[in-house]
Protein backbone atom coordinates (compact mmCIF):
# COMPACT_ATOMS: atom_id res chain seq x y z
CA UNK A 1 0.00 0.00 0.00
CA UNK A 2 1.55 3.57 -0.95
CA UNK A 3 1.75 6.36 1.49
CA UNK A 4 0.34 9.33 -0.02
CA UNK A 5 2.29 12.28 1.32
CA UNK A 6 1.79 16.22 1.18
CA UNK A 7 4.37 18.71 1.66
CA UNK A 8 3.24 21.91 3.65
CA UNK A 9 6.87 24.39 3.67
CA UNK A 10 7.05 27.60 2.42
CA UNK A 11 10.80 26.63 1.53
CA UNK A 12 10.65 25.19 -2.09
CA UNK A 13 14.21 24.12 -1.75
CA UNK A 14 13.24 21.97 1.57
CA UNK A 15 9.88 20.60 0.09
CA UNK A 16 12.82 19.46 -2.79
CA UNK A 17 14.72 17.52 -0.57
CA UNK A 18 11.92 16.06 0.92
CA UNK A 19 10.54 15.05 -2.35
CA UNK A 20 13.54 13.37 -3.66
CA UNK A 21 14.19 11.43 -0.66
CA UNK A 22 10.28 10.32 -0.49
CA UNK A 23 10.64 9.53 -4.06
CA UNK A 24 12.88 6.81 -3.65
CA UNK A 25 10.65 4.94 -1.82
CA UNK A 26 8.55 1.99 -3.13
CA UNK A 27 6.02 2.67 -0.65
CA UNK A 28 5.23 6.36 -0.74
CA UNK A 29 4.12 9.05 -2.97
CA UNK A 30 4.12 12.65 -2.82
CA UNK A 31 0.93 13.67 -4.23
CA UNK A 32 0.32 17.54 -3.19
CA UNK A 33 2.95 20.20 -1.72
CA UNK A 34 1.74 23.84 -0.49
CA UNK A 35 4.01 26.73 0.26
CA UNK A 36 1.21 27.62 3.70
CA UNK A 37 -1.45 26.55 5.43
CA UNK A 38 -4.10 28.26 3.60
CA UNK A 39 -3.03 26.60 0.35
CA UNK A 40 -2.49 23.43 2.09
CA UNK A 41 -6.08 23.33 3.42
CA UNK A 42 -7.82 24.02 -0.27
CA UNK A 43 -5.40 21.39 -1.58
CA UNK A 44 -6.57 19.08 0.68
CA UNK A 45 -10.31 19.53 -0.42
CA UNK A 46 -9.56 17.71 -3.01
CA UNK A 47 -6.37 15.66 -2.64
CA UNK A 48 -6.56 12.35 -0.69
CA UNK A 49 -3.74 12.51 1.55
CA UNK A 50 -2.54 10.21 4.33
CA UNK A 51 0.14 11.98 5.89
CA UNK A 52 0.98 15.90 5.72
CA UNK A 53 4.49 16.87 6.65
CA UNK A 54 3.45 20.06 8.28
CA UNK A 55 5.96 22.80 8.71
CA UNK A 56 5.32 25.48 11.46
CA UNK A 57 5.96 28.87 11.00
CA UNK A 58 4.63 29.87 7.55
CA UNK A 59 2.97 33.29 5.73
CA UNK A 60 -0.81 33.39 6.07
CA UNK A 61 -1.15 30.63 8.15
CA UNK A 62 0.72 28.94 10.33
CA UNK A 63 1.74 25.03 10.53
CA UNK A 64 -0.49 24.83 14.09
CA UNK A 65 -3.54 26.47 13.37
CA UNK A 66 -3.69 24.40 10.32
CA UNK A 67 -3.06 21.30 12.14
CA UNK A 68 -6.04 22.28 14.24
CA UNK A 69 -8.78 22.84 11.11
CA UNK A 70 -7.05 19.55 9.60
CA UNK A 71 -7.72 17.21 12.67
CA UNK A 72 -10.60 18.73 13.05
CA UNK A 73 -12.30 17.36 9.53
CA UNK A 74 -13.85 13.92 9.26
CA UNK A 75 -11.31 11.24 8.94
CA UNK A 76 -8.03 13.63 8.62
CA UNK A 77 -4.89 12.83 7.50
CA UNK A 78 -2.10 12.17 10.13
CA UNK A 79 0.09 15.31 10.78
CA UNK A 80 3.46 15.12 11.36
CA UNK A 81 5.12 18.94 12.08
CA UNK A 82 8.68 19.75 11.06
CA UNK A 83 10.37 21.83 12.98
CA UNK A 84 13.57 23.61 12.86
CA UNK A 85 15.02 23.95 16.27
CA UNK A 86 14.33 21.44 19.08
CA UNK A 87 12.97 23.68 21.50
CA UNK A 88 10.20 25.56 19.10
CA UNK A 89 7.52 26.92 21.32
CA UNK A 90 4.75 25.85 18.73
CA UNK A 91 5.62 22.21 18.36
CA UNK A 92 3.49 21.70 21.85
CA UNK A 93 0.83 23.57 20.46
CA UNK A 94 1.05 21.50 17.42
CA UNK A 95 0.76 18.27 19.73
CA UNK A 96 -2.53 19.42 21.32
CA UNK A 97 -3.73 20.51 17.93
CA UNK A 98 -3.73 16.89 16.82
CA UNK A 99 -0.46 16.22 15.21
CA UNK A 100 0.61 12.96 15.74
CA UNK A 101 4.13 13.60 16.15
CA UNK A 102 6.97 16.13 15.70
CA UNK A 103 10.46 16.17 13.98
CA UNK A 104 13.24 17.91 13.19
CA UNK A 105 14.18 19.14 9.86
CA UNK A 106 17.64 17.84 9.91
CA UNK A 107 16.16 14.48 11.15
CA UNK A 108 18.60 11.78 8.95
CA UNK A 109 16.42 10.74 6.11
CA UNK A 110 15.83 7.25 7.27
CA UNK A 111 14.67 8.40 10.55
CA UNK A 112 12.37 11.11 8.64
CA UNK A 113 10.66 8.09 6.54
CA UNK A 114 10.74 5.94 9.48
CA UNK A 115 8.18 8.32 11.39
CA UNK A 116 6.09 8.66 8.11
CA UNK A 117 5.66 5.21 8.17
CA UNK A 118 4.32 5.24 12.10
CA UNK A 119 1.92 8.17 11.83
CA UNK A 120 0.70 6.28 9.08
CA UNK A 121 -0.08 3.18 10.91
CA UNK A 122 -1.43 4.58 13.59
CA UNK A 123 1.49 4.95 15.75
CA UNK A 124 2.75 8.31 16.87
CA UNK A 125 6.60 9.66 16.75
CA UNK A 126 7.84 11.75 20.13
CA UNK A 127 11.67 11.98 20.30
CA UNK A 128 12.36 11.53 24.05
CA UNK A 129 15.25 13.83 24.01
CA UNK A 130 13.40 16.54 21.96
CA UNK A 131 9.74 16.20 24.23
CA UNK A 132 11.90 16.46 27.15
CA UNK A 133 13.35 19.95 26.03
CA UNK A 134 10.32 21.10 24.62
CA UNK A 135 8.58 20.50 27.62
CA UNK A 136 11.18 21.52 30.41
CA UNK A 137 10.91 25.00 28.22
CA UNK A 138 6.37 24.73 29.26
CA UNK A 139 7.51 23.36 32.44
CA UNK A 140 6.28 27.00 34.62
CA UNK A 141 2.94 26.56 33.61
CA UNK A 142 2.53 22.68 34.61
CA UNK A 143 1.48 21.70 37.58
CA UNK A 144 3.92 21.99 40.88
CA UNK A 145 5.76 19.37 42.34
CA UNK A 146 3.98 18.74 44.81
CA UNK A 147 0.82 18.67 43.30
CA UNK A 148 -1.23 15.69 42.38
CA UNK A 149 -2.70 14.77 38.93
CA UNK A 150 -5.90 17.17 38.54
CA UNK A 151 -7.88 14.86 35.51
CA UNK A 152 -10.47 12.65 37.25
CA UNK A 153 -9.97 10.17 34.55
CA UNK A 154 -6.79 8.95 35.43
CA UNK A 155 -8.62 7.16 39.03
CA UNK A 156 -9.79 4.89 36.38
CA UNK A 157 -6.15 3.31 35.48
CA UNK A 158 -4.96 0.53 37.49
CA UNK A 159 -1.38 0.89 38.94
CA UNK A 160 0.51 -1.07 35.90
CA UNK A 161 -1.28 0.85 33.35
CA UNK A 162 -0.32 4.04 35.45
CA UNK A 163 3.33 2.89 35.22
CA UNK A 164 2.78 2.52 31.76
CA UNK A 165 1.24 5.44 30.81
CA UNK A 166 4.19 7.59 32.61
CA UNK A 167 6.98 5.41 30.40
CA UNK A 168 4.89 5.95 27.02
CA UNK A 169 5.01 9.81 28.57
CA UNK A 170 8.68 9.73 28.81
CA UNK A 171 8.72 8.51 24.91
CA UNK A 172 9.66 4.89 25.11
CA UNK A 173 8.40 2.60 22.77
CA UNK A 174 6.33 -0.57 23.39
CA UNK A 175 9.33 -2.59 23.36
CA UNK A 176 11.31 -0.42 25.58
CA UNK A 177 8.50 -0.56 27.90
CA UNK A 178 8.29 -4.17 27.78
CA UNK A 179 11.87 -4.34 28.67
CA UNK A 180 11.76 -1.94 31.48
CA UNK A 181 8.65 -3.73 33.19
CA UNK A 182 9.61 -7.63 31.97
CA UNK A 183 6.31 -7.83 30.17
CA UNK A 184 5.88 -8.85 26.54
CA UNK A 185 5.55 -6.20 24.18
CA UNK A 186 1.81 -7.95 22.84
CA UNK A 187 1.14 -6.66 26.80
CA UNK A 188 2.34 -3.66 26.49
CA UNK A 189 -0.03 -2.82 23.40
CA UNK A 190 -2.97 -4.17 25.00
CA UNK A 191 -2.34 -1.68 28.35
CA UNK A 192 -1.49 1.12 25.63
CA UNK A 193 -4.75 0.19 24.27
CA UNK A 194 -6.53 0.59 27.41
CA UNK A 195 -5.03 3.87 28.68
CA UNK A 196 -6.21 5.43 25.83
CA UNK A 197 -9.81 3.77 25.80
CA UNK A 198 -10.40 4.75 29.25
CA UNK A 199 -9.38 8.19 29.04
CA UNK A 200 -10.41 9.03 25.49
CA UNK A 201 -7.43 9.95 24.00
CA UNK A 202 -6.78 9.33 20.42
CA UNK A 203 -3.08 8.63 20.28
CA UNK A 204 0.75 8.26 22.21
CA UNK A 205 1.29 11.57 21.76
CA UNK A 206 -2.25 12.78 23.52
CA UNK A 207 -1.12 10.23 26.38
CA UNK A 208 2.48 12.61 26.60
CA UNK A 209 0.13 15.88 26.81
CA UNK A 210 -1.81 14.96 29.17
CA UNK A 211 0.66 13.24 31.15
CA UNK A 212 2.53 16.71 31.50
CA UNK A 213 -0.41 18.80 32.03
CA UNK A 214 -1.68 16.92 34.87
CA UNK A 215 1.37 16.53 36.52
CA UNK A 216 1.75 12.71 36.43
CA UNK A 217 5.08 13.27 34.63
CA UNK A 218 6.71 16.29 35.70
CA UNK A 219 9.13 18.21 33.19
CA UNK A 220 12.57 17.52 33.61
CA UNK A 221 12.11 14.26 36.07
CA UNK A 222 9.88 11.25 36.42
CA UNK A 223 6.40 10.78 37.34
Amino acid sequence: MTIRVMLVDDQVLLRTGFRMVLAAQPDMEVVAEAGDGVEALQVLRSTAVDVVLMDVRMPKLDGVEATRRICSEPEPPKVLILTTFDLDEYAFSGLKAGASGFMLKDVPPGELLAAIRAVHSGDAVVAPSTTRRLLDRFAPMLPSVGQEPQHKELERLTEREREVMILVAQGLSNGEIAARLVLSEATVKTHVGRILTKLGLRDRVQVVVLAYETGLVRAGGHG
